[in-house]
């Protein structure tokens, strides 16, 4: 895709959003059955069953995936994908591109050992390695450009609230 076909896609979405801002206003939504017998919880992804459980760090056999590997599988995945998108739409073209996201946690904190110790990555990095022959400015504004559209991404570093609730079910 160019980005003249990009636009093209683009442009009646954006238009209706223009002309019905509520109409951009979507609930994204995940659901997950917890596993009678394991520690896990079965993620229904959209296209397959997701068994997430503990990590190994914390008591898991490494053979569900962990919540945290999930959440890092997701900047990428949306870093990436707005990256691509960004470099089609000011036309700077990629021979190839590797996205790696990594993030530092204190097991101590999830684990309940220490209470100075915080629950959750107490760092994350994101990372692209791009084959291209852009000059660096155009480098700059891809990069400044893929951090202020990347959902995951601004989801993470603007810390959005988040409310949590319980609701009994009948048996």
């Amino acid at each position: 895709m160019d980005a003249s076909a990009l636009r093209a896609l683009q442009a009646p979405i954006k238009e209706r959003y223009k002309s019905e801002p509520t109409a951009a206003y979507i609930t994204l939504k995940a659901k997950g059955t917890l596993d009678n017998a394991n520690i896990a919880c079965k993620v229904e992804t959209g296209r397959a069953l997701a068994v997430a459980g503990l990590h190994p760090a914390t008591g898991g056999s490494g053979l569900e995936l962990c919540s945290g590997d999930m959440l890092l599988e997701a900047l990428v995945a949306c870093a990436g994908v707005t990256l691509k998108a960004v470099a089609t739409a000011i036309d700077i073209p990629l021979k190839s591109g590797m996205v790696s996201a990594e993030g530092d946690l204190d097991f101590r904190g999830t684990l309940g050992v220490a209470r100075d110790a915080p629950v959750g990555f107490a760092q994350i990095r994101l990372r692209f390695d791009l084959d291209t022959d852009a000059p660096q400015d155009k480098l700059d504004q891809l990069l400044k450009l893929t951090e202020r559209y990347c959902v995951v991404y601004q989801t993470i570093k603007s810390g959005p609230p988040v409310t949590l609730s319980l609701k009994r079910t009948p048996a």
